[in-house]
């Protein structure tokens, strides 16, 4: 019997945000960092946080179209 990956909710969260933010990561820097958390404390048993790195904080190297029309 398997059991639900704890981290799932997390990327779903993720995948909605970026989904309504134009796939812009620095707007959705605080879901980024929930399923961050939840890697550091659950990546030995959750398949979502295969290949995320948890040892520095995320930072975002991408340009908010909308703040940069401005």
């Amino acid at each position: 019997m398997s059991t639900a990956d704890p981290c799932k909710k997390f990327a779903c969260k993720l995948q909605q945000c970026l989904n309504d933010n134009v796939y812009q990561p620095s707007r959705c820097e605080y879901v980024i960092e929930e399923l961050r958390q939840c890697c550091i404390k659950h990546s030995a048993i959750s398949l979502v946080c295969d290949g995320i790195d948890t040892s520095k904080p995320y930072e975002h190297n991408t340009v908010d179209y909308r703040k940069a029309q401005k």
